[in-house]
């Protein structure tokens, strides 16, 4: 699972967890249905975006019968559930499959961990070039040329060999620009909202500055110590250069959002019901992404992270210890402990949900709980910010 917009469950609320989770779901089974099983390994954050943009420009009528229940699924605790299905999905698996095709590419090119090892890097390349002709066939199917992602890809190394010390990192982050610029815009045409395509468009293309921008930033220290090469070390960009491009893609996205007419809306700039999710992860959550990246941001929600309050009460300060957990209960044997494990991981209690660790008997969070939503002390005194943008109960954390 890789992207840069992980919204934290306890900001999205509910309403908006379900409906990012059906549109996660969504994609995944789109990969599974056009591509086949292995394909859902292409499942990420980021690409889901193309699907809920799909449906926030629909109306109505249209965005409900682009959902369909479906069967149990140990991801969700052998749960059924509401997904997102039609042209919108589908379109999502076609970019995640060519993106992570690129990346496994990528990885090869760079000889990381094992596909430093020649039998290893070979059936990784085998597996990139399948994804990469079976996107482009997703993509044909809903009217996309792939060819732009790809085209993308293969500049992308170019440009990369000609960087040095004092080259714009601009010129560096254009490829990736492009191909989500181009991918935004034509959910506009799967909508049927031609008028949305150039304020998608505007907005792609700044997120795909913001994705370039923050990966690099999260592996700049990995990448020196590797000797693996990164924009920003090898353009020479400092941290603070980084940061302003960052708040600038954010601030931009905003506005060009701000133009997009969303379905059952005929004012533009109002989200309503379809744009809610949209709304909520382009214009909410990505300043938390660009947070996290920096190391700027804490999550109120893990006792090892509160900020200058502790929600038991009383000031946490920097040195202050974390408040005292439940007291531990006598570990279990090895075997013992391993048996408790394959039922927690058979039952999907390791992922969803909460469950007592096999060995210690401590209380912990499942995998897709962990969060990076900021310290939200205080964060149901909302700012107003609903009233400003439209968006009719944004829960928590406006931060407008």
């Amino acid at each position: 699972m890789f992207g840069i917009v992980r919204p934290c469950r306890h900001r999205l609320g509910e309403r908006l967890r379900t409906q990012w989770m059906a549109h996660l779901c969504g994609l995944c089974l789109a990969l599974r249905s056009d591509h086949g099983q292995f394909a859902r390994v292409a499942t990420n954050y980021d690409g889901l975006l193309i699907s809920v943009l799909t449906e926030a420009q629909a109306e109505g009528a249209v965005a409900e019968g682009w959902r369909r229940t479906a069967g149990p699924c140990p991801l969700r605790g052998m749960r059924t559930a509401s997904v997102a299905r039609g042209e919108g999905a589908r379109l999502a698996a076609a970019v995640s499959l060519v993106l992570a095709s690129a990346k496994v590419r990528d990885h090869v090119a760079d000889g990381d961990g094992l596909l430093a090892r020649r039998p290893v890097a070979l059936a990784a390349r085998r597996v990139a070039e399948s994804w990469g002709r079976a996107g482009a066939r997703g993509g044909a199917g809903v009217g996309f040329d792939t060819g732009v992602l790809v085209d993308a890809v293969d500049r992308q190394s170019d440009v990369e060999a000609l960087a040095g010390i004092g080259t714009p990192l601009l010129t560096v982050t254009e490829p990736t620009e492009t191909a989500t610029s181009a991918a935004f815009a034509h959910t506009a045409v799967l909508a049927g909202r031609p008028d949305n395509a150039e304020p998608l468009a505007e907005a792609g293309r700044l997120f795909g500055r913001l994705a370039h921008l923050l990966d690099a930033v999260e592996d700049r220290e990995a990448d020196t110590a590797s000797g693996a090469w990164n924009p920003l070390t090898a353009t020479g960009t400092s941290l603070t250069e980084a940061r302003r491009l960052a708040d600038d893609a954010v601030h931009g996205i905003r506005l060009a959002l701000g133009e997009v007419t969303w379905g059952s809306q005929a004012e533009p700039g109002k989200p309503g019901a379809n744009g809610r999710l949209a709304h909520r992860l382009l214009v909410h959550e990505l300043p938390s992404s660009v947070e996290r990246a920096f190391g700027s941001a804490s999550c109120g929600h893990r006792p090892e992270l509160y900020g200058p309050y502790s929600p038991p009460g009383g000031p946490a300060g920097p040195g202050a210890p974390p408040p005292p957990g439940p007291p531990r209960r006598d570990r279990r044997g090895l075997l013992a402990g391993c048996a408790v494990w394959l039922g927690l991981a058979c039952t999907c209690q390791l992922c969803c949900g909460e469950y007592d660790d096999p060995w210690t008997g401590e209380r912990k969070e499942g995998l897709c709980n962990n969060c990076d939503c900021g310290n939200c002390d205080g964060c149901c005194d909302c700012c107003n910010c609903c009233d400003k943008c439209g968006c009719d109960g944004c829960d928590c954390g406006c931060n407008c």
